[in-house]
């Protein structure tokens, strides 16, 4: 192929500006770099020869740098890289304005050490003609012009290059420009959604903290109080040894009872015995018959939950206790288990069981009870930053994975107990 010919042999394009305004013409209208840069290929081909054309555009720090290209697909545009490896970094720099070579697979300034110059061996780009892109006088990339044959481009070549980057540098930048700030704005609205879900679960968590204080109010009122004031009149009442052991009884069963709702308000058995252990005895307490039902509590992190922050180790606690409850109380499950695994940086809780799905209960139980302790485990997996997610064929199966948060070791994680089977 001679000199300044195209891929087809025939001479290039005579009026090289009838060219360039075809080439402004084909980019009115594109949104996306990538469809403007395939728009313009052919018109370029009528300008110079070449078997591959791309850009590479800089970010605001000259720190990376992303390509499009037309022709070999390569490894320069899967993804960003350093402008320090580019094999164009001369001009990206601001240290030239053109490269010229006709042989790049032998020029160090392509090939040197550390350079992304893979593309240039495997295509076997040689020559080649780089051109800074340049908008206010400031260089915001490269357009970038190959051939596999060899002494190819001459100076004669890098000035309509020049022409053809300076007609592409404004679109092009304005399109990167455009797609920052479409970036920017689906950023902001992912965080703006986020604090709105965020602001909607500390409410809904106030509301439920609330139901909780009633609740255990009139736990007191209607059970701790009325016993108490029984067991008062009872000794009142009472005469011999005989009365004195029942009233002695009474009062135990009412400690038993208060210590029930103190452990439903504040999870003692967590901070005494760890994670595992403590739904171990939750477990036990919540089935109505032991003996015929399957329990089974699993560690396999060697207590990594006990090692996170109180607030997200209640947090996970209070979503296994509503998940122990609806199986135990609603489902009728007998078979029960709990187990804690890690994988790479999340963690993850699962609660399954064999009973009859949230979509079904026990006659005389209501639904919405269980419709709404879901959205209450729903709201605690949100506030800490966890996946919930719940299925329920073949029984119910609950799963909350949350990032691992890096441990730290004071003194309230050194004295934690550890995990482990329960």
């Amino acid at each position: 192929m001679r000199q300044g010919a195209n891929k087809t042999g025939e001479a290039p394009d005579q009026n090289p500006l009838v060219s360039l305004l075809r080439i402004s013409r084909h980019l009115a209208g594109q949104v996306e770099i990538r469809a403007a840069l395939r728009s313009v290929k052919t018109e370029i081909e009528n300008l110079l020869p070449i078997d591959h054309l791309d850009v590479c555009l800089v970010d605001d720090k000259v720190a990376w740098n992303t390509s499009y290209e037309v022709g070999f697909k390569t490894r320069w545009s899967l993804s960003r890289t350093p402008v320090a490896i580019s094999p164009v970094r001369s001009i990206l720099l601001g240290e030239a304005d053109f490269m010229l070579t006709g042989n790049a697979m032998e020029d160090p300034r392509y090939t040197f050490e550390g350079a992304l110059a893979q593309p240039i061996i495997k295509h076997k780009m040689r020559s080649r003609v780089n051109v800074a892109m340049k908008v206010l006088g400031r260089t915001v990339g490269a357009l970038n012009c190959s051939s596999c044959t060899p002494n190819l481009y001459d100076e004669e070549t890098v000035t309509r290059v020049r022409q053809i980057a300076d007609v592409l540098a404004p679109y092009f930048y304005s399109l990167r420009a455009n797609d920052k700030a479409k970036r920017a704005a689906i950023v902001r609205a992912e965080a703006q959604a986020r604090e709105e879900g965020l602001r909607q679960g500390a409410l809904e968590l106030t509301r439920v903290l609330e139901q909780e204080r009633q609740r255990i109010g009139m736990d007191l009122h209607d059970q701790t109080l009325a016993d108490l004031t029984r067991i008062m009149r009872d000794l009142e009442k009472a005469e011999g040894s005989q009365d004195r052991v029942r009233v002695i009884g009474s009062i135990q069963d009412c400690i038993q009872d208060l210590r029930g709702i103190i452990d439903t308000a504040v999870p003692t058995l967590l901070d005494m015995f760890g994670f595992a252990h403590a739904l171990r005895i939750h477990l036990e307490r919540a089935v109505e018959n032991v003996e015929t039902t399957t329990l089974q509590v699993v560690d396999e992190t060697n207590g990594l939950i006990d090692r996170q922050d109180s607030t997200t180790r209640i947090s996970l606690f209070r979503i296994a206790q509503e998940a122990i409850n609806n199986a135990a109380r609603h489902a009728q499950a007998d078979r029960i288990s709990v187990s804690i695994s890690s994988q790479e940086n999340q963690m993850t809780l699962k609660i399954a069981d064999n009973g009859l799905g949230v979509s079904k209960t026990r006659p005389g139980r209501k639904g919405p009870k269980i419709t709404g302790g879901i959205a209450h485990m729903r709201t605690r997996a949100r506030l800490i930053a966890a996946d919930f997610s719940m299925s329920g064929k073949g029984g119910t199966q609950i799963i909350v994975t949350l990032p691992i948060v890096k441990e730290t070791f004071d003194q309230d994680a050194a004295t934690s107990p550890s995990g482990g089977v329960a």
